[in-house]
């Protein structure tokens, strides 16, 4: 993207959209270049809760210049806390770019780009290399976007263990406890300890939303290096 004019990318990504909400800030995928004095805050504050282009990516697939957030103030229809969010942008040379807003495969899946232009290049001479290489840059993201979707992301606090994730695996493919026992050579007792520790390691309520979120974060059905 720096061949493009784009030296710094904020990228995201979520499965567990609901509602209003985006889901647990530690299940989200974050890759960025930014430097900490931004994303501390931007990330760390949650700023982006009230980005408007991030409530663009929310609402819309495809490519926007931002050149819609000029708009939106000359038209007064930035809130309050949306145009503190602009202002820390701007004061952090965060001024001119354009965000990708990827095709969701559900309701509660979300993913997007923000790519931020040099410091010194001025909207209009951005839109102007879009209006050049945008389909170009519009592919190589999206490309970008479905790799990152086959690779693990694990943190440590969401990391199992061999046997928490056997245990999952059983029970994904229908087992019972006792099965699933039998097949592990356990107790029923120790397969639920499992269970339930790989339940609080991935912050759900139930065996289910274990299995989901495991699989979710490609923790299932792995080949060990």
């Amino acid at each position: 993207m720096d061949t493009y004019g784009f030296d710094r990318l904020i990228y995201g990504f979520t499965r567990y959209r609901s509602g209003t909400s985006l889901g647990d800030p530690e299940d989200f995928i974050v890759l960025t270049n930014h430097d900490s004095a931004y994303t501390d805050v931007f990330l760390g504050e949650r700023h982006y809760n009230q980005a408007p282009m991030v409530n663009w990516a929310l609402n819309n697939e495809g490519a926007c210049s931002w050149e819609i957030l000029a708009q939106m103030q000359r038209s007064k229809t930035l809130t309050d806390a949306e145009r503190r969010v602009l202002e820390f942008n701007y004061a952090m040379g965060v001024t001119a770019g354009y965000t990708v807003s990827f095709k969701s495969v559900s309701a509660r899946s979300k993913g997007a780009i923000a790519l931020t232009a040099k410091r010194g290049i001025d909207q209009g001479d951005i839109d102007a290399v879009w209006e050049e290489h945008g389909r170009d840059i519009h592919l190589i993201n999206n490309i970008t976007h479905l790799k990152i979707l086959t690779l693990p992301y694990i943190t440590a606090a969401r990391s199992l263990t061999k046997r928490q994730r056997e245990a999952l695996e059983w029970v994904g493919d229908g087992k019972t406890m006792q099965d699933t026992a039998m097949l592990m050579g356990l107790t029923v007792a120790t397969v639920e300890k499992h269970l339930r520790l790989a339940r609080d390691t991935l912050a759900v309520d139930t065996t289910a939303q274990a299995v989901l979120k495991a699989s979710f974060s490609n923790q299932m059905f792995v080949l060990e290096a």
